[in-house]
C-alpha cells in the first residue's frame, strides 16, 4: 500500500499538468452537470480508455499496433501495463470537445454581461454534439499524439512508440480512426449522464448556473490546445506547430465570428 502512495506521489510529480486539467475538468463539470455525474464520467470514462488501450498494446485495436516503454514504470502508476496517467487524459479531453460541441451547435444569447446557450437542454442529447464532439477530440489528439511521440524532447519523456512509425509525424493513421470510436463512445456516455439520470441530491451536487458557464468547458479545450502547440514550438518541431495552428485556423475563426453580436 505504501508502494502505490509513492507511486501516486510520483505520477503527480512528473504530470502535474495532467492533473490540472484533470482538476479543472471535475471542477467545470461539476457546475454544469452535477459532482455525480461529473464523477461517474471520470470512472466509466477512464475503464473505457484503459479497455481500450490495453487491447492496441496486446491486439492492435482500436489504436492499431504500438507499445508503451516502462521507463517510468518504477516512478509512475501503470495498470496492467497502462500509464494510469494516459488513460485519464481521455475524460476531460471527452468533456472539453463535448462541451466546445455545444457551444459551436447552440445558439448563444447574452443577458447584459453574461453567456448563455439558448435551447441547450435538447442540444445536449443530440446526435449532432456526438458527433462533432468526436471529430473534435480527434482534431485534438492529430495535434497531441505527435508531440507526445517526441517526449523525450521535453518532460513527459519517451513512454510509447509506434513499431513501424507512421505517415503523419510518425503517427499511423489507423491510431486515429481508434480515436474517432472512442470518442464516440466517451461522448454518448457523457450525453447519456447528462441526460437520462433523474434528479438527486448526489447527481446534482454542486451544479449551478451562471454567467458564462457554456464558455468555461470550450475554454478548456482551448487550454489543452494552446498547451501542447506551445510545447511543439518550444521542442523546436516549427512545422508540426504550424500544421496545428491551420488546422484550427478556419474552425477557430468561424466560431469567433459566430460568436461576436
Amino acid at each position: 500500500m505504501g508502494h502505490c502512495f509513492e507511486l501516486l506521489g510520483g505520477t503527480l510529480w512528473l504530470r502535474p499538468y495532467v492533473f490540472i486539467f484533470l482538476g479543472v475538468y471535475l471542477l467545470l463539470a461539476t457546475w454544469h452537470l452535477g459532482a455525480g455525474r461529473a464523477l461517474a464520467f471520470l470512472l466509466l470514462g477512464y475503464l473505457v480508455s484503459w479497455a481500450a488501450e490495453l487491447c492496441s498494446i496486446h491486439l492492435g485495436f482500436p489504436f492499431g499496433e504500438y507499445l508503451y516503454i516502462p521507463a517510468t514504470r518504477h516512478q509512475e502508476l501503470w495498470v496492467a501495463g497502462v500509464p494510469l496517467m494516459d488513460s485519464l487524459s481521455y475524460v476531460f479531453l471527452a468533456y472539453a470537445s463535448y462541451t466546445l460541441a455545444l457551444m459551436a451547435l447552440g445558439r448563444g444569447r447574452r443577458e447584459g454581461s453574461g453567456f448563455y446557450l439558448a435551447e441547450e437542454g435538447a442540444l445536449r442529447s443530440s446526435w449532432r454534439p456526438w458527433i462533432l464532439g468526436a471529430v473534435l477530440m480527434v482534431t485534438l489528439d492529430i495535434i497531441i499524439d505527435p508531440v507526445a511521440l517526441r517526449g523525450y524532447r521535453w518532460f513527459l519523456g519517451q513512454i510509447y512508440g509506434y513499431p513501424e512509425g507512421g505517415v503523419y509525424f510518425g503517427i499511423p493513421l489507423a491510431n486515429f480512426g481508434g480515436w474517432f470510436l472512442v470518442s464516440l463512445i466517451l461522448i454518448r456516455i457523457l450525453q447519456y449522464l447528462a441526460t437520462r439520470l433523474p434528479p438527486s441530491p448526489w447527481w446534482d451536487w454542486g451544479r449551478r448556473r451562471f454567467p458564462g458557464q457554456a464558455l468555461l468547458g470550450p475554454a478548456l479545450y482551448l487550454g489543452i490546445l494552446g498547451f501542447n502547440l506551445t510545447m511543439t514550438f518550444l521542442i523546436g518541431e516549427t512545422c508540426l506547430g504550424w500544421v496545428g495552428i491551420f488546422i484550427y485556423l478556419p474552425f477557430l475563426t468561424w466560431l469567433t465570428l459566430r460568436l461576436i453580436p
